[in-house]
């Protein structure tokens, strides 16, 4: 291809009569970006492919995916995410009081990358000798993680980010943040859709890359089908005359694992990754979920200055006064310095995962900075809440027909991801649209704003309190209860296509409190219950709820009265309840005896 072709456009994007950039969102698809940018969509994809990038027309890229076409149309673009304040690119920079005396070696911080099941998960648990995946619904990380080791005595400090294709958004962010990627590649599956895309991040954030053939204690394993593969997609492993290194490892073996660590540090040394500890603390939010005993919780990244507690510190337009610090291991702290993760407790509400946080001089300072960024907020058009009004105005010019939903899950990363993966199911007829995100379990406010809208509740991992139940059934809302990613997003879009499966809801039989556990020598633990409302039955399908949050989902095998064995149990009660292949319980626990009823 000459130059003149690569330079002159077969259509050119209109010049904006405005020099604000264009917001494009974390995630879109081909046919999208093409109206963004008022091109066809033929030329989108034209010009991706001179990127070496292959997509179709509802493929669905990242934003920095887009930017790359944005560019060659000379158009100027941020990201949704920047616009709102999620600041993930200029979080490294410093104050201009740091200075070469000031600035010392940091740890350097490593995504882990790749397609799902190549076993990025399993790798980083060999390598920090825990065990995360069997804690995930499905196998698949869910959340982002950040956890610290030490190698030969020095410390590194790991970002875990979800495999599943829908934490695109999430895994683009992890790869901002980082100093050195690795993305893993299974030697017996070779290069997948996830692995370019996660290519693709790494070499937007322009970061140092390394491969980690993993799986290689299988027979069929092929690490040389890898190489070239990868070379397809202007990857060039040192072997082949490139600069990228490849690291043969087995996550089931610990093979390997030596020399991918000798690598990593490696890297960091060359890219004399620097920070001064000594300066007011700038960090990454990596995850955030609301605890219904102590609040707001979120998983901070360090990248520059120290964290202490009792900092007042301000992340986007929420502020707080830092009331306890958790390092990796959940071990109290008393401060946090570069590229460290810690939990931190005392923000005032849930920030959004990718928040720039930083550290202010005082709760004042920190106040007056947060209201500064929602009146930003307020003034640039992009919402802090849902109400009524805004609601009905907006169904009422809608041209295409509408799916209302409201999400509720677990932590703020699941929330996002899903959102942004929903949001590309749009069809013709129907498109889907978020009256309302949020962390939590589904309460009566969730109810009648779906009431009043005709939303549909999605819930992930998440319960729903008793009450809300209640009137969802009084009102005939729809509460979608799911574990795993990939089921509710495949029910969304087969509803959005109308291919409707049947869907079932839960129907709350009866409820239980806890309020002493025993011990059997043939049974194993028995929850002593008082049965607040409703009633029991034996055989029934039970879920045990602590907090709000779902901790299984089993069969009630025994109920007990005194000594004897009873089919039912109803309110006001006092009984017994074994669970199939549960010893686990604690004091207060709450135990939901259900049904399920086809609803279509």
């Amino acid at each position: 291809m000459t130059s003149s072709q690569t330079t002159q456009p077969s259509e050119t994007a209109q010049p904006s009569e405005t020099t604000q950039p264009l917001v494009l969102p974390e995630i879109l698809t081909v046919n999208e970006l093409g109206d963004l940018l008022d091109v066809s969509p033929v030329e989108v994809i034209k010009r991706l492919m001179t990127h070496g990038i292959m997509a179709s027309l509802n493929d669905a890229i990242s934003f920095e995916t887009a930017s790359l076409v944005a560019v060659d149309l000379e158009v100027e673009v941020t990201s949704s995410a920047n616009a709102s304040g999620l600041v993930a690119a200029d979080i490294d920079d410093h104050s201009g009081d740091d200075t070469d005396e000031t600035l010392e070696v940091r740890p350097p911080i490593i995504t882990i990358l790749g397609h799902v099941d190549h076993g990025k998960t399993s790798l980083l648990d060999a390598i920090r000798e825990s065990d995360v995946a069997e804690g995930e619904f499905g196998g698949i990380t869910q959340h982002i993680g950040a956890y610290q080791i030490e190698h030969n005595s020095l410390p590194m400090t790991f970002l875990d980010t979800p495999g599943h294709a829908a934490f695109t958004a999430m895994r683009a962010r992890g790869a901002q943040i980082t100093d050195i990627a690795v993305i893993v590649v299974a030697a017996n599956d070779g290069v997948m859709p996830q692995t370019i895309e996660a290519i693709n991040h790494v070499r937007a954030a322009e970061v140092p890359l390394i491969i980690a053939a993993n799986k290689m204690d299988l027979p069929e394993a092929d690490p040389e089908r890898v190489k070239r593969e990868l070379t397809e997609h202007n990857v060039v492993v040192e072997d082949f005359g490139g600069d990228v290194l490849f690291i043969p490892v087995s996550a089931t073996t610990g093979d390997g694992l030596p020399a991918l660590l000798d690598a990593i540090m490696l890297v960091a040394e060359i890219e004399e990754l620097k920070a001064n500890p000594q300066r007011s603390a700038i960090g990454v939010v990596v995850e955030a979920e609301l605890d219904q005993r102590r609040g707001p919780i979120a998983t901070v990244l360090v990248k520059t200055g120290t964290l202490r507690l009792g900092d007042a510190v301000v992340a986007g337009h929420i502020s707080g006064k830092i009331k306890a610090l958790f390092d990796d291991h959940g071990e109290p702290v008393t401060e946090g310095g570069p590229s460290r993760p810690v939990r931190i407790l005392g923000l005032e509400s849930v920030p959004s995962v990718g928040e720039r946080i930083e550290a202010a001089e005082d709760d004042r300072q920190a106040r007056q900075k947060a209201e500064e960024e929602k009146k930003r907020l307020e003034s640039s058009g992009l919402r802090t809440g849902i109400s009524l009004d805004t609601l009905y105005n907006e169904q009422g010019t809608s041209v295409v027909k509408e799916l209302l939903l409201i999400l509720k899950a677990d932590v703020e990363g699941s929330a996002e991801a899903i959102k942004g993966a929903i949001e590309s199911f749009k069809t013709s007829e129907v498109k889907p649209k978020f009256i309302h995100v949020a962390t939590g379990g589904v309460n009566d406010s969730d109810v009648m704003l779906a009431e009043a809208s005709g939303a549909i509740i999605l819930a992930f991992n998440v319960a729903s309190e008793p009450t809300a139940l209640k009137k969802a059934d009084a009102e005939s809302v729809e509460i979608r209860n799911y574990t795993i990613i990939y089921q509710l997003l495949e029910s969304v879009e087969q509803a959005l296509q109308g291919l409707y499966d049947p869907i079932y809801k839960n129907v709350v039989d009866g409820l239980a409190e806890v309020r002493k556990v025993f011990r059997s020598s043939k049974v194993g633990q028995i929850a002593g219950c008082y049965v607040l409302e409703g009633k029991l039955a034996r055989n029934a399908r039970a879920r045990v709820l602590r907090e709000g949050t779902e901790i299984i989902d089993s069969e009630c095998e025994g109920l007990r009265r005194f000594q004897d064995d009873v089919r039912e149990v109803s309110e006001g009660f006092e009984c017994g309840v074994i669970l199939k292949d549960y010893n686990s319980w604690e004091e207060n626990d709450k135990i939901e005896f259900y049904h399920q009823e086809r609803t279509n």
